[in-house]
């Protein structure tokens, strides 16, 4: 089910189980020796160390090994990424301002720096661009959110309270802070910004901001100092009354915990009036909401957002696709009168119209410039078939002139669903992001990023006639990400495993025969400097994408499930003699995830203390067409299993790989195939690292926030119609067949436990009651448990402690 984050490679994780490397819950109690987020950073452990043997502390060979690899992991660690970009054109139309969201890991505050870093854009008269970057960031404390306006002369900012404290939003013009308002917790919660719920959106004219919010906490009962209940409760802080808990709720699962529904409203930037936006389920969790074209109807506005419903159960949703969801339009605030309000509660055809009834799934929604049209990515492949992520497609709408808001409106495909494609053509849509403006200049062209086989492209979509154009060089393996558009000009992203991101700079060139094709410039900036060490070692390396054929193709194989599929090789070339270094195999979680070939800091760490890495592409990846996805659910533990051990043969055959020096890395379904690996293939592995790793489907089910799951990848489709029942004792004798617990007994390869213990995904109790099991057969095993983290462990010090340890175990038994 997973999408990706730019410049991320979902090596470790993604999907519904993922655990996301950037390139891009509750079991365990505090440790007294547990380093607060406070506590200045050192080589003792930052997280509690579970060592699961009689030794008490780190070894000697640990000690040294953390002392020679943390300084160069930090150095690794430092690289900024850009979370988001703005560009912002002059009336001259000569120059423009640019304007980057740009991220950095405090290890020592445990929290992810952000910083603002402008450029000016200078338009020569050969046509030529130059960038002049302002000399320092400024540092963005405490921002949640930020949005400019649509005309760029207002930047709202958004900042969340760190307890129960109102929300503020403040509004920016170019020279001051304009206005500022405090949004009590009676109005609502915190503003959603997890890119998924999250939606910001200003109207037209600017004078309203609607978004997504926790809607406000419900009233809990009051008791008084005697243990009586008090009656409708106290609004005042009478030290003789104290508050019950009331009803427990249902939230969306992992890095949800404790979230409130989430809800919309709208804000008017004048007088800071905050209303609910009225005429919405209550069953309905709202999200990514976007004002309508203006009406000709006078004064009336409208909101188009996705809604999730549900019903008895809220399953998890992180990175899950397969979550039902619709696109919904109801009537926006202000409401002019009384007589209006009172229509809201009486009139059902004020209330939220389903745009999208005959499809099951529409999200991120984006209206045409003109206002002509509205398009949307659907996951219905997903939806449908259970699985929690597959292709999309692309659809579009086509907006009434006269506002009148129709259930019946004709949805049009523009991509379908590719189910197979031929080497080189377009294998299908797999989208995790569209820009909030992501049109050229002809209004009916959307510039999009999707994932092709084991990179991420940009493509150019013609929303009216399906044309399909991919626009970054179709003869490189590099990975894109999309920053942002300036009229027909596009700023992006690219980089590979062994280049650290670049800004480019793409546009239109005339060619010959009055033909066109985009042309890429490299911008140099100050965004992604890294340490000469750091150059150095991976100017050292080099990659390509390997493709691997199926072994055993059966007549039972759809065409899409024989094709190849594919893996990325990382490795020196600067080797002085024929021995090879020893190989690391890299696993994707999901099932139904990537690993991009994009730039990894992990990995490039990894990479540079001298391995070679084999990050497979299973068949059941995204990026290689439906069939090809769909051939995994049911099959799990031996086809994604018997794929990997074809590609590491494949390698070994190659000599690129030596056969007895071969460690292996994944998290979460990564970590389902690497205690599989260990325990079918037990003399292939010297070594092992497993990061929230599923191990006992017969345990997870009962526990975590997507039992779908283990259903739907071990019976297949039909797992569906299953998921809502208790499981039967049948079922808990497949999930247990089909788990690494299976093969425990074989298992001889020393094993490292990475674990989350506020993880719902894949709660800590699968991976523990795995690496006791092993320590009572005398294997080698390691277990470190970060107590404060979820399932994708990237909290600063965690994911730095995380491959620090990873690199110690490997260099103990791989060298």
């Amino acid at each position: 089910m997973g999408r990706l984050h730019p410049f991320s490679i979902l090596a470790l994780g993604g999907s519904s189980t993922c655990s996301t490397v950037s390139i891009n819950h509750r079991l365990f109690p505090p440790n007294p020796n547990y380093l607060s987020s406070s506590t200045p950073l050192s080589l003792s452990l930052i997280a509690t160390r579970f060592s699961l043997s009689p030794v008490s502390a780190m070894d000697k060979q640990d000690d040294q090994d953390y002392a020679l690899h943390s300084n160069l992991l930090q150095e690794f660690t430092a690289i900024s990424t850009i979370d988001k970009a703005w560009l912002f054109n002059s009336h001259t139309g000569s120059a423009s301002q640019a304007m980057f969201c740009v991220s950095q890991p405090n290890l020592l505050a445990n929290k992810r720096k952000k910083s603002l870093v402008s450029a000016t854009l200078l338009r020569q008269n050969d046509a030529s661009l130059a960038f002049h970057w302002a000399p320092f960031p400024i540092e963005m404390c405490g921002v949640s959110a930020m949005l400019p306006s649509p005309s760029g002369s207002k930047l709202l900012i958004v900042r969340n309270p760190d307890t129960e404290g109102p929300c503020r939003f403040e509004i920016w013009t170019s020279s001051q802070l304009h206005k500022e308002f405090h949004i009590p917790q009676s109005n609502h919660g915190s503003v959603y910004t997890d890119e998924w719920f999250e939606g910001i959106s200003w109207n037209s004219n600017e004078t309203c901001v609607a978004y997504v919010a926790e809607e406000p906490s419900p009233a809990k009962p009051t008791f008084n100092d005697l243990g009586g209940y008090k009656k409708g409760g106290s609004p005042d802080k009478d030290c003789g009354t104290w508050k019950g808990q009331g009803e427990w709720e249902e939230d969306w699962g992992e890095t949800y915990a404790g979230k409130r529904q989430p809800a919309l409203f709208v804000i008017d930037i004048a007088s800071g009036e905050v209303q609910a936006v009225k005429g919405i389920d209550k069953s309905l969790s709202v999200g990514q909401v976007v004002w309508a074209p203006p009406s000709t109807e006078g004064s009336k506005q409208y909101l188009v957002f996705v809604g999730w419903s549900f019903e008895t159960r809220k399953f998890g949703i992180k990175y899950c696709y397969n979550r039902p969801c619709a696109l919904y339009a109801v009537k926006a605030p202000p409401y002019d009168s009384k007589a209006d309000e009172a229509e809201i509660h009486s009139t059902e055809d004020v209330h939220a119209v389903n745009l999208t009834q005959t499809i099951s799934s529409a999200f991120f929604p984006r209206f045409s410039p003109d206002g002509k049209f509205l398009v949307f990515v659907s996951a219905r492949s997903s939806v449908d078939s259970g699985a929690h992520s597959a292709t999309d497609s692309l659809h579009r709408i086509d907006w009434p002139k006269d506002t009148k808001l129709y259930q019946s409106s004709k949805i049009h495909e523009v991509i379908p669903v590719v189910l197979s494609a031929e080497d080189g053509r377009f294998p299908g849509l797999y989208c995790s992001t569209v820009l909030n403006e992501p049109w050229l200049s002809d209004g009916h062209t959307l510039v999009i990023a999707s994932i092709w086989h084991s990179s991420q492209v940009l493509l150019s979509v013609n929303v009216l006639s399906g044309e399909i154009l991919r626009i970054t060089p179709a003869d490189s393996n590099f990975s894109w990400s999309l920053l942002t558009l300036d009229g027909d000009k596009i700023l992006a992203v690219s980089s590979s495993p062994v280049d650290v991101p670049q800004i480019k700079y793409g546009a239109i060139v005339e060619k010959a025969a009055n033909s066109k094709e985009w042309s890429w410039s490299n911008v140099s900036n100050p965004i992604f400097k890294c340490s000469d060490k750091v150059k150095s070692l991976i100017s050292s390396l080099t990659f390509s994408v390997l493709k691997i054929s199926v072994k055993d193709v059966s007549e039972s194989l759809t065409k899409g499930a024989s094709q190849p599929y594919e893996a990325i090789f990382v490795s020196s070339k600067t080797k002085k003699s024929d021995a090879c270094d020893p190989l690391i195999v890299i696993l994707h979680g999901g099932p139904h995830s990537v690993s991009l070939s994009s730039f990894s800091k992990p990995l490039a760490y990894l990479s540079s203390l001298g391995y070679s890495l084999l990050i497979v592409n299973y068949r059941g990846s995204l990026g290689f067409g439906e069939e090809a996805l769909q051939s995994l659910p049911g099959k799990v533990g031996s086809q994604d299993v018997n794929d990997v051990l074809t590609a590491i043969d494949h390698v070994i055959k190659l000599g690129l790989a030596s056969p007895s020096k071969i460690a292996v890395l994944g998290g979460s379904h990564g970590g389902f195939l690497t205690t599989h690996l260990i325990g079918q293939a037990p003399e292939k592995f010297v070594a092992a690292a497993a990061r929230n790793p599923v191990c006992n489907l017969a345990l997870m089910v009962g526990t975590t926030d997507i039992p779908d799951w283990c259903y739907v990848e071990t019976y297949g489709t039909k797992g569906r119609e299953k998921f809502t029942e208790a499981p039967s004792a049948e079922d808990l004798t497949l999930f247990y067949g089909k788990s690494p617990i299976a093969h425990l007994s074989k298992v001889k390869t020393p094993t490292l436990f990475l674990l989350g213990a506020q993880d719902l995904r894949v709660p800590i109790s699968t991976g523990l009651q795995y690496a006791r099991a092993l320590r009572e057969k005398g294997v080698q095993v390691k277990v470190i448990v970060f107590p404060n983290d979820v399932h994708g462990m990237d909290r600063p010090q965690s994911d730095f402690e995380s491959y620090l340890n990873i690199a110690t175990w490997f260099n103990k038994y791989c060298k």
